[in-house]
């Protein structure tokens, strides 16, 4: 038996037959899936200090279980002190098992981590079915020594489905487990 992450499994047994009866769908292929988790962080300081942007590709690396890779600079522009080509940031892009992972990390040991946590925003949806949130600190992965950081910075994660319409990947992002804010009317 080939291993399988456990929210893969979950979402294979669980969210499509939920989805299914949900929307209505008449096929399996209409229900909507995660493709991609892409992860990116801004260095600003990286600029003057070189060892910030490795620093970042280092923990972005330890983070996501794949080798980041850094993003550079398509101008350049003088006030920022800034080239073209000069790295400031770092960026992952999770697919498969890898992403099946991450999320689960990232729900179940990550978020809950969060100082004063009552659940993450669902109004950050882009229209197309794509989820992305803000994490202002890289600490409360488990895998990065608090003792070895030298500058607490923060990262984006997107959530990339195929959903049609937001409240499809609202409905799938629930269902595999994300602890979205509860909604008072």
């Amino acid at each position: 038996m080939k291993y399988q992450p456990q929210l893969k499994v979950k979402y294979k047994e669980e969210v499509i037959p939920a989805l299914m009866e949900q929307f209505q769908y008449k096929s399996v292929m209409e229900v909507p899936r995660l493709v991609k988790i892409s992860v990116n962080q801004g260095v600003g300081g990286a600029t003057q200090d070189k060892k910030l942007a490795e620093n970042a590709l280092k923990e972005m690396t330890i983070i996501t279980g794949q080798k980041a890779v850094p993003t550079k600079a398509k101008k350049s522009v003088s006030n920022f002190k800034l080239r073209e080509g000069m790295v400031v940031g770092a960026r992952v892009t999770l697919r498969h098992d890898r992403m099946y992972e991450f999320m689960e990390r990232l729900i179940s040991v990550a978020l809950p981590r969060v100082r004063d946590f009552r659940g993450i925003n669902d109004k950050s949806f882009d229209g197309r079915g794509n989820y992305s949130m803000g994490i202002t600190e890289q600490i409360i992965f488990p895998e990065i020594d608090i003792d070895k950081v030298s500058n607490i910075t923060g990262m984006d994660i997107t959530f990339v489905t195929t959903a049609k319409t937001d409240a499809e990947a609202l409905a799938l992002l629930k269902l595999m487990g994300m602890p979205f804010k509860n909604q008072r009317s």
